[in-house]
């Protein structure tokens, strides 16, 4: 079956086939629009949302770079004489969301996320600052996202204000395991701590006292902790 793209259509399955050849990472809508001459970023969108219903590409919401091209691309690409045999490989996790490979050599593009809005998803377009390629090889697991430490409540773990910890999504955590929790509102890093119904979150530094979960508080798990990259260095 012959795909028809329009002339504009075939040019931004190009250009997103030459960005993920060049740096791993397919464009950004910013990218596309700025490229291509468009006024706005929502132009780019309303291309791209086009190419997904003509199954060409797939796209991954709250990712400024979510744009996936599919099997289906082979055939449009084929038309100009190209291949996506060369192109950076990608992969969607098991939910078939990100993370997704950046590239063949072990590169994952996660969410950044930054300051959590009360009562938001962790993924939530508001709380993703931006996006960043990490090297799957430092982690024994694959994470999720990374999350922006803030605070020195667990200085002692080693966890700094502004590192970086990559979290893998899990309701469920061993006892003493550090975990991202939420506690009604509020989301905090914190080393678990169960006996029987009891729960406590620990920090790692004496200047902070315990979190008791009180029966009836809104409590849930987040993820745990993977590993962490540290972005300054220690003075």
């Amino acid at each position: 079956m012959t795909i028809k793209l329009t002339d504009r259509q075939q040019q931004i399955l190009d250009l997103i086939r030459q960005a993920v050849l060049r740096t791993g990472f397919p464009p950004t809508r910013a990218e596309i629009a700025q490229t291509l001459g468009f006024r706005s970023a929502n132009a780019a969108e309303d291309h791209l949302r086009a190419l997904a219903r003509k199954g060409v590409v797939e796209l991954t919401a709250g990712a400024s770079r979510g744009i996936r091209l599919t099997e289906l691309a082979r055939e449009a690409l084929s038309d100009r004489g190209e291949d996506l045999d060369d192109q950076a490989e990608y992969a969607r996790g098991a939910d078939g969301s990100t993370p997704r490979l950046a590239s063949g050599i072990g590169q994952v593009l996660l969410p950044l996320i930054g300051r959590v809005a009360a009562g938001s998803p962790m993924l939530a377009t508001e709380n993703v600052e931006k996006e960043l390629a990490v090297d799957l090889n430092l982690f024994s697991q694959r994470p999720d996202y990374l999350l922006k430490v803030k605070g020195l409540s667990m200085r002692d773990a080693g966890i700094l204000d502004g590192d970086l910890l990559a979290i893998k999504k899990t309701s469920e955590a061993r006892n003493g395991q550090i975990v991202v929790a939420r506690i009604d509102d509020d989301v905090t890093v914190k080393r678990l701590h169960r006996k029987g119904t009891h729960i406590e979150l620990l920090p790692e530094n004496p200047d902070f006292e315990p979190i008791v979960i009180q029966p009836g508080q809104d409590f849930s798990l987040e993820g745990i902790a993977l590993g962490l990259i540290r972005t300054t260095p220690l003075q």
